[in-house]
C-alpha cells in the first residue's frame, strides 16, 4: 500500500510524480457551462467537477478553480452577475469541440465561435444553449461556495444552480421513456488528460420495492413503468 500525506510539500515520487487525487473520484461527468456576461458576450467552458445536488427542486453544482491570475473564472463571474447558466451535456461526438472551449481565452472571446458551435436561445434563462448538445439544463444561479486553497491561486468556487428547464433531443429517448445512454455516450473525465465515455449499462436493484419499499425509490418511475412486475419484484 502506498501512503501519501497531503500537505504543502506533496511527494508523489513513488508514482513517478503523478498526483493520483483527480483520478480517484472517477468517472466525472463534464459540466459544459454556457453563460453570458453583463455586456452580452457569450461564454462556454468545460468543468470536470460536476454533479446533481438535489432532486425536488433539482439543483446542480460545478466547481471552478481560480484562473492563472488567481481570479474568478469568467463562467463564475457571468453566472453571479447575470443570474443564470446552462449545462450542455458533452457526448463522445462533441469531444473535440469541448476540448477547444477548454483553452483559456480573454473575457471578450466567444468560445461558441472558436469551437464552431451553434447558439440556441434558452426558454427561461439569459444564457445560450449549445444546439449540438442533445441534452441541456437551464439553471438559475443560486449561490457560490468558496473553498480556500493552499496558496493564492488554488482556491475553488462551487457554483450551485436550480434547474428550471430541461431540454432533451427525442432521438435519444428509448421506447420505455428512459434516456438512451448508450446512444448518447456521455463523456467523462478520468484525471490527468484521460477521458472515457459510457459504453456499457446494466440495471441492479438492492431489494424488492413492493415488499420492502425504499423511501423515495418510486421517484424515478413513470405510471407506465409502475405497471411492470420487474419494477417491483426481485428478478
Amino acid at each position: 500500500m502506498l501512503d501519501f500525506e497531503i500537505c504543502n510539500e506533496k511527494d508523489f515520487s513513488l508514482l513517478k510524480g503523478m498526483d493520483p487525487f483527480k483520478s480517484i473520484a472517477v468517472p466525472r461527468p463534464i459540466a459544459w457551462i454556457s453563460t453570458v456576461s453583463k455586456d452580452g458576450i457569450d461564454n462556454l467552458a468545460p468543468f470536470s467537477q460536476f454533479t446533481n445536488v438535489g432532486f425536488n427542486h433539482p439543483h446542480v453544482l460545478f466547481a471552478a478553480q481560480l484562473n492563472a491570475e488567481g481570479k474568478k473564472k469568467d463562467t463564475v463571474v457571468n453566472a453571479e452577475e447575470t443570474g443564470s447558466f446552462v449545462h450542455n451535456m458533452v457526448t463522445y461526438d462533441l469531444r473535440e469541440a469541448m476540448n477547444v472551449t477548454s483553452l483559456s481565452y480573454a473575457a471578450d472571446v466567444d468560445e461558441f465561435e472558436k469551437a464552431g458551435l451553434t447558439k440556441e436561445e434558452s426558454s427561461i434563462v439569459k444564457a445560450k444553449r449549445v444546439k449540438e448538445s442533445p441534452i441541456q439544463l437551464e439553471c438559475q444561479y443560486v449561490t457560490t461556495v468558496v473553498l480556500p486553497g493552499a496558496d493564492w491561486k488554488s482556491g475553488s468556487h462551487l457554483v450551485i444552480g436550480r434547474v428550471v428547464c430541461i431540454h432533451v433531443d427525442e432521438n435519444y429517448v428509448l421506447p420505455n421513456g428512459k434516456l438512451d445512454i448508450l446512444k448518447l455516450r456521455p463523456l467523462a473525465r478520468l484525471g490527468y488528460a484521460d477521458y472515457t465515455s459510457v459504453t456499457d449499462v446494466w440495471e441492479m436493484r438492492p431489494q424488492s420495492m413492493m415488499n420492502n419499499p425504499i423511501p423515495g425509490g418510486y421517484s424515478y418511475m413513470s405510471p407506465e413503468s409502475l405497471k411492470l412486475e420487474a419494477t417491483h419484484k426481485d428478478l
